[in-house]
């Protein structure tokens, strides 16, 4: 019998909140969240860390489902990483003291909590990550047990993409101020992962129910969620996948399972394109581009000079459903760093290894993904020396350059 989640739920308030109005131009519902977590255990405390003379707006949604509030009083420096350490403290605390909660749901987008996450699997608690796909952290979403996006808790219908639309469509929609509902990926993109877990449970020797089967592909890739394939369940994923040829399904003592085809009976394998080969592209345009950057670069402009730069790029077949995912990625790589500003969007700086290597992958696609070829000491061009014309005056020097004195001249001799 599967054991019963006993879960407990810690906010990183202005995190999340600040994320949800940026990418999602949304105010930040925790109704949403809860009531997600509720589908996968059963929640026995709840606690959000912020400076709620701020956000005192938000204090009656808390108290209506019982959220605890901490309250982070920020010093004379400032507060920066404060409410992360109250929460970060009272959950290992918890972790100890609390035998019976084994599920922690952590808040947040910061990978500031990275260091929580692991010590919580060192002491055999299950840890879900729960947040925006463009503003989490992609090391949190690898990391942890299950990361459930923010996007798939709304009630945001899936756009499915039609034959030959790309991604020049616009991000947000007119007048309501929402973005968007983010266009699904490809069946197909799915079939790796869920080829590795039938793979698996091969090995095992287990029988691939449905259930056991989706656990087995958060095992691998704890950000797989059916909604980015324009399902609402995953056995409506598993349906499509075999009404389109790519898998089996039959029925045993009232389980349903899946088989893999045969070889001969696969059909073509999708496309290999993956989040990673998107980053040199868009390295080579940060790297066009730092003198922008370097005073901040709305996202939204920077996606239209993306869109210019690569017009056939098409967002789902490197399985991104947004632009701002793939700024995500990049800002853990240290290509960037996005500065999340509210009803104002997401502001694009260079990151460290921009400004250290700005031109390492600066190749066109077609040049993508092949290694720089090394530039001899040589063919290195040097930077020209300017010389003073004689005589000029110095820049920025506020006193004039005196002439040298002249020697007297000896008195005329008398008569």
């Amino acid at each position: 019998m599967e054991e019963k989640l006993k879960i407990a739920v810690f906010i990183d308030y202005d995190n999340i909140e600040i994320g949800v109005k940026s990418t999602l131009s949304r105010e930040f519902d925790v109704a949403a969240i809860l009531e997600g977590l509720k589908e996968r255990g059963e929640i026995v405390t709840k606690v959000a860390y912020a400076n709620w003379g701020r956000q005192a707006s938000a204090t009656r949604a808390l108290n209506e489902h019982g959220v605890q509030m901490v309250q982070r009083d920020p010093s004379p420096r400032g507060d920066k990483n404060g409410a992360d350490i109250n929460l970060a403290l009272d959950a290992l605390e918890m972790a100890f003291t609390r035998d019976h909660i084994n599920t922690f749901a952590i808040v947040s987008g910061d990978s500031d909590f990275m260091a929580l996450v692991e010590k919580l699997k060192v002491y055999n608690k299950r840890v879900f990550i729960v947040g925006g796909k463009a503003f989490t952290s992609t090391i949190l979403q690898r990391n942890c047990h299950e990361f459930i996006s923010y996007e798939s808790l709304l009630d945001i219908p899936v756009r499915p993409r039609s034959r030959g639309e790309s991604h020049r469509q616009p991000a947000a929609s007119s007048g309501s101020g929402r973005r968007a509902a983010p266009q699904s990926l490809p069946l197909e993109q799915s079939l790796p992962l869920l080829d590795r877990a039938l793979k698996a449970l091969e090995r095992r020797e287990v029988t691939p129910q449905l259930g056991l089967l989706k656990s087995t592909m958060l095992q691998l890739d704890p950000a797989f969620t059916e909604r980015d394939y324009g399902t609402n369940s995953f056995s409506d994923l598993v349906q499509k996948l075999s009404d389109a040829g790519h898998l089996k399904l039959y029925r045993r003592e009232n389980n349903l399972l899946v088989e893999r085809l045969p070889a001969a009976e696969e059909a073509p394998p999708p496309s290999a394109l993956t989040h990673e080969d998107a980053i040199p592209l868009l390295h080579a345009l940060l790297a066009d581009n730092v003198p922008l950057l370097r005073v901040g670069l709305p996202a939204r402009e920077l996606a239209a000079l993306f869109r210019a730069a690569y017009p056939e790029f098409q967002l789902q077949d490197y399985g991104f459903t947004e632009f701002e995912e793939l700024l995500n990625l990049a800002q853990d790589k240290g290509l960037l760093r996005n500065d999340a500003e509210g009803e104002k969007g997401l502001r694009v700086y260079p990151g460290p290894d921009l400004e250290e290597n700005p031109v390492e992958f600066a190749a066109g696609p077609e040049e993508a993904g092949e290694a720089a070829a090394p530039v001899a000491p040589e063919e290195i061009p040097k930077k020209p020396v300017r010389r003073r014309a004689s005589g000029s005056r110095r820049s920025g020097s506020s006193s004039r350059r005196r002439s040298p004195r002249r020697k007297p001249e000896p008195a005329p001799a008398a008569d």
